[in-house]
């Protein structure tokens, strides 16, 4: 690949460690596949305009990672991995990078899956026609009985039937937030946020965590250092870290923020996952938090569906018209086999599957990656990796997708600064038990054996 030309503009560490750290970057995302062969020393050189030696000394960095090989008189290549150390056949690919629940496949549950789906089918034409917003009284119905698992009560007109989550959220940060303000979250956040805050034109500041969540003190000078106009939060099985904020410290985050005037914008994506988790701030202070409970890790991501809790019928009003402009409505389709599975008791019945499993696919994980530092949580379809000395996350992930195992970097949920050499870990989705296992052992392997000056990775 002779017009490889990495982008050293936005780099701010030495022109040769960016060099490394964009070859493991674009290898991590398939831009450079194993075998490819990287362009001649000197031509990069004189393509970015810098000395010859500074890209040397960026190859021979990749090399020390065990990104690339270089073989005299041909040149330097991404590096394969050795047959001897791949997974075995049938394994591959395996993708640990999306963050889903696990997929059910118990015969009977499917089946009564489809006959939810069959039942809704049984007045089409009425779900092609415009609905009305915010859901029907009968889809509010049943989110209400789906929020109650949560402790909440909401009455009607402050709940709100939305197309997922992230419209959800979108609508929220408009409304609060104009470009160039501020909404704080946990240092560690869910990439989706990074995303809408960037296309909004918000700044993003992430509020220092310990074991417990955000820190209190942080969050207090946070408050007046930024003048934020909300506080953003994932805060039971958070995404990527899988803490849950005990009572104690949710107390604590709410005095906060009632003495800033902020709302606290709490996306409970898998607070129905745990049976005896603590209250939402919802069912705290009701009067500041607006509460967006998605369907997508407790039910299943394509139904993208989401209920929204405003503080009180007036609030809900703006919300209702930011989200009707970006969206019209929820997807009746949808909309209609949501309430219909919550209705006659599927949905629950999926929750379980995806508590039994999760539980499941965490035993594997703590058995193949013990002595490993990981934070997780029994209920959590996901964890947080941290990668010991002298793995870095480029070359973690790098190495992985070489072998056609997908994680995410760090680099993705860190909502300002400089993250720490760590990697999330999906466990869920379309992944058997089988394949879920190879890939675990295949890591806790290349853990075991990182890269040095004189060896590639085994």
């Amino acid at each position: 690949m002779n017009d490889w030309i990495p982008d050293l503009g936005a780099r701010d560490r030495p022109h040769y460690l960016a060099i490394a750290d964009l070859i493991a970057a674009d290898i991590a995302a398939g831009r450079l596949r194993p075998g490819t062969r990287l362009p001649p020393q000197r031509r990069l050189a004189a393509r970015l305009g810098i000395d010859f030696t500074t890209v040397a000394r960026g190859y021979v960095e990749a090399k020390r990672r065990g990104l690339v090989d270089s073989r005299i008189g041909q040149g330097t290549f991404v590096r394969v991995p050795p047959a001897s150390a791949a997974l075995r056949p049938g394994a591959l690919p395996v993708d640990l990078s999306m963050n889903l629940p696990p997929e059910p496949d118990d015969p009977p549950l499917i089946h009564r899956m489809r006959e939810g789906l069959a039942e809704i089918g049984g007045d089409i034409a009425a779900l092609l026609r415009y609905q009305g917003f915010g859901g029907s009284p009968a889809d509010k119905d049943a989110a209400s009985i789906w929020l109650g698992r949560r402790g909440l009560v909401p009455s009607q007109d402050r709940v709100f039937v939305t197309p997922g989550a992230h419209p959800a959220l979108l609508a929220l940060f408009g409304m609060f937030t104009a470009a160039g303000e501020t909404i704080l979250c946990e240092a560690i956040t869910y990439p989706g946020v990074r995303a809408i805050t960037r296309q909004l034109g918000m700044r993003l500041v992430g509020v220092p965590m310990d074991a417990e969540g955000i820190v209190p003190e942080a969050l207090e000078e946070a408050c007046r250092r930024s003048a934020p106009k909300c506080l953003y939060l994932n805060p039971t099985l958070q995404n990527p870290t899988t803490i849950t904020v005990p009572m104690a410290r949710r107390a604590q985050i709410v005095e906060i923020a009632r003495a800033a005037r902020i709302p606290i914008i709490e996306d409970d994506a898998y607070g129905f996952i745990p049976q005896h988790g603590p209250p939402p701030f919802a069912a705290m202070a009701a009067d500041i938090t607006w509460h967006v409970a998605g369907l997508a890790k407790c039910v299943g991501a394509g139904l993208r569906v989401a209920y929204v809790v405003a503080p009180s019928a007036k609030a809900g009003w703006p919300f209702a018209a930011a989200l009707r402009a970006m969206t019209v409505m929820a997807a009746p389709l949808t909309v209609a086999l949501a309430t219909r599975w919550i209705e006659d008791g599927t949905a629950d019945q999926l929750l379980r599957f995806i508590r039994n499993e999760t539980a499941a696919r965490q035993a594997l994980a703590r058995e193949a990656l013990a002595g490993q530092h990981f934070r997780s949580d029994p209920l959590s379809f996901h964890l947080w990796l941290e990668l010991p000395h002298p793995w870095t996350r480029s070359a973690f992930a790098g190495q992985m997708r070489a072998t056609g195992i997908g994680v995410v970097p760090s680099d993705a949920f860190a909502a300002d600064g400089a993250p720490g050499e760590a990697v999330r870990i999906g466990l869920g989705g379309p992944v058997s038990r089988a394949q879920l296992r190879s890939a675990l052992d295949y890591m806790a392997h290349a853990l075991a054996n990182p890269p040095d000056h004189d060896s590639a990775f085994f």
